[in-house]
Order: structure tokens, then C-alpha cells, then sequence
């Protein structure tokens, strides 16, 4: 029997500006209840590129870039039966409530999906043509192989929401 496992609450203020989201933690992520824990995954390292900040393993310094920039991050999947940390393997899902966390806060502008799991499954959630533009962003994960210059570039898109 596989376990079933839970993402994280939301991180997102009144302030927040653009939502991005992913499937749901891997292992690692879940060992140290943080989101994007795996040594591997480019996350942060975009993130702080992003915003020119100087790179950190201190995880409550990564919060705070993220609140300085009006980022909120959560995931599509609410739970679900997972084996290890790929997409692939997930089965029996239950979907976060997408929809209301953006009626609690109405200054997102835009929604920024972590890979084509999340945007898959945001899609089913939210219909297409949401009000809300949603921008599919290459997986930072460590399994999606396409160079970190390339995720990069365009995770740039970030930018024209932040101001």
C-alpha cells in the first residue's frame, strides 16, 4: 500500500502579486517540510537569480524573498498515493482549493505553473480561459532535463508581474 501524502499549507499574503504552483512535494520536500527541498531541484536558485539576491540554504531567508517579491507558491494537489517523487506515480488525487484561496486574495495577476503536472491539473480545476492568466513554466525539478539557462529564460516571465 502506498502512502498517502499531503502538500503544505499556502505561503501567500494580502500582498502577494503572482501564485506559482506545483504538483505536490517530493520525499525530500517532505522530510524537511519545505517546499523545493531537493537538493537538485532549481527552484530557488531561479528564484534568487530572478531577483539578483545572494543565494541561501536558510530556508526562513527564502520565505522572505519570496514575500519581498509578492510570490505565493502552493500546490495543485491537495493529497494523494505517491511512490518516491515522481508525477507519474501518482494515483487517488485530491485537488486543492484552487479557486478560493484566489477569492481570498485578489491581487494575484497571474498563476505560474512549476511544470506540465500542475498545469494539467490546474486546468481541470479551473476551466480554461480562467480570468486569470495561467503560464506553464518548465519543471524546476531535477527530472526535467533541459538546461538551467533554458528554464531560466523562461522563468523571466515572472518579472512582468512584479513591479
Amino acid at each position: 500500500m502506498e502512502n498517502r501524502i499531503s502538500s503544505f499549507p499556502p505561503f501567500i499574503d494580502k500582498q502577494s502579486k503572482i501564485l506559482i504552483l506545483g504538483s505536490v512535494p517530493g520525499v525530500k520536500s517532505l522530510e524537511k517540510q519545505q517546499y523545493y527541498a531537493h537538493p537538485q531541484n532549481k527552484f530557488w536558485k531561479i528564484i534568487f537569480e530572478l531577483f539578483n539576491e545572494e543565494f541561501t540554504e536558510d530556508y526562513s531567508e527564502r520565505i522572505n524573498i519570496l514575500k519581498k517579491n509578492h510570490i505565493a507558491i502552493w500546490d495543485v494537489i491537495d493529497s494523494c498515493e505517491r511512490k518516491g517523487s515522481l508525477d507519474s506515480e501518482i494515483k487517488n488525487e485530491e485537488a486543492n482549493q484552487i479557486g478560493e484561496l484566489l477569492e481570498s486574495y485578489p491581487n494575484i495577476q497571474a498563476i505560474f505553473c512549476n511544470g506540465g503536472k500542475s498545469y494539467k491539473n490546474l486546468q481541470k480545476i479551473l476551466g480554461k480561459g480562467f480570468r486569470i492568466p495561467i503560464y506553464l513554466l518548465p519543471s524546476t525539478s531535477p527530472l526535467h532535463t533541459i538546461s538551467f539557462e533554458r528554464k531560466f529564460e523562461e522563468w523571466k516571465k515572472i518579472l512582468e508581474f512584479i513591479g
